[in-house]
């Protein structure tokens, strides 16, 4: 696979950095997740199913080895320290601080291991103002602007349901370790990656921001409708609502074709985009008026045939039961050893050659002690005195 021979140690917890971690896993890197004796990773007590096992904890943690480290003891942190002797990538998501009052800053790291490529998530980053604050989603979306332009104009900020910093985050720590990992198969040296929560988020306003720097002008919140194109939206059918995304001139120009409203092409309020979006309400109207005559089948058929890019809003249920979703095998099967058969989801990114594979169950705490620390040295002897002392 893409990433054999690439052992990951994860100190991640909860979210944002197992997200990262999966990502590597997936991708054939030897993840091993390094949790508390007492408790292990906090989302294990979470959204726990009628097997026994928290479906939370299953949704980020595949792929993955488990071992369990007291790291504020010194035999702990001495384990940990023959751990990244071996390894190529070490991820965190601690608070700023944590890791150099651990003795496993960026200097020490270097003493290691010279190449390590060291990845941090964090809330606001490693410095500034706000480093030292705690942070979850739902703060990261409201203080990186995501909030203020999300939800309808009359309504207050609205967060977005999933939690998308921490999987945002996530997602950009796995590809900025793939390209510390790339620069260091051409130079030989390690380097400190680090992302936030917030500015993950802040990043995701793309042309929101771009506008702003533009004509200093605020955003505003437009619900379903786009914030610079129009139409734009759900629309009503006869039995439910439609999604019709005619993002440009020639998308609209098809759209009122195949909705038999060749009429609205001389109207002059709907000449250009610009005159659409500043009448939005007007030929959101037309539309419906339109639309409601139908069901959504009879829409969705003719707008494909025209090419307009349109869809059903499916809910979860209907998703997964979707001839396109299940095509893409984003609903996978696996079996785990203590706890039988779980669903889990399937795999973003698709390769042609070395498709991802669950090679690994989610893991059980400390599943992996044994094995993992054999493989650095440690004697079953010594490992079963470090289990009695609750080390381990």
């Amino acid at each position: 696979m893409q990433l054999q021979g690439i052992r990951v140690v994860d100190l991640t917890r909860i979210l944002s950095g197992p997200f990262c971690t999966m990502f590597l896993a997936d991708m054939g890197a030897e993840v091993i997740k390094i949790e508390d004796p007492d408790e292990g990773d906090p989302v294990r007590k979470q959204g726990e199913a009628p097997n026994g096992y928290s479906f939370y904890f299953a949704s980020f943690n595949r792929n993955k080895r488990s071992i369990t480290l007291d790291l504020r003891s010194s035999e702990g942190k001495e384990i940990l320290r023959k751990l990244l002797a071996t390894a190529d990538v070490l991820v965190n998501n601690y608070r700023p601080g944590i890791m150099d009052k651990m003795g496993f800053g960026r200097e020490a790291l270097a003493q290691i291991k010279p190449d390590l490529i060291s990845c941090n998530v964090t809330g606001f980053g490693l410095d500034g103002p706000y480093a030292d604050r705690p942070s979850f989603d739902f703060v990261a979306q409201a203080m990186s602007g995501f909030m203020s332009v999300n939800g309808a104009a009359d309504q207050p900020p609205m967060r977005a349901a999933p939690p998308i910093s921490d999987l945002v985050a996530g997602s950009y720590a796995a590809m900025g370790i793939l390209a510390a990992l790339v620069r260091r198969a051409r130079t030989g040296q390690g380097e400190e990656v680090t992302t936030a929560l917030t500015d993950s988020m802040t990043s995701m306003l793309a042309f929101l921001a771009a506008n702003y720097f533009a004509t200093g002008k605020l955003p505003l919140r437009t619900g379903n409708d786009h914030a610079l194109a129009s139409p734009y939206g759900l629309f009503e059918a006869a039995d439910g609502q439609v999604a019709i995304a005619p993002s440009n001139d020639t998308f609209y120009l098809k759209l009122i074709d195949a909705l038999e409203l060749g009429h609205l092409r001389d109207r002059a309020e709907f000449k250009t985009n610009a005159l659409r979006f500043e009448n939005r309400a007007l030929i959101n109207a037309e539309l419906n008026a339109k639309i409601k005559q139908q069901p959504i089948a009879h829409w969705i058929a003719r707008l494909n045939v025209a090419g307009v890019p349109c869809g059903r809003v499916l809910n979860l249920g209907e998703v997964f039961e979707d001839p396109q979703t299940k095509h893409q095998q984003m609903r996978l099967t696996i079996e785990h050893p203590t706890h039988g058969a779980m669903d889990v989801l399937g795999f973003p990114i698709k390769f042609s050659d070395e498709p991802c594979v669950i090679h690994r169950p989610p893991p059980d705490l400390g599943a992996d002690n044994v094995a993992v620390l054999q493989e650095i040295g440690l004697t079953p002897q010594a490992i079963a005195a470090l289990s009695k002392r609750k080390i381990i």
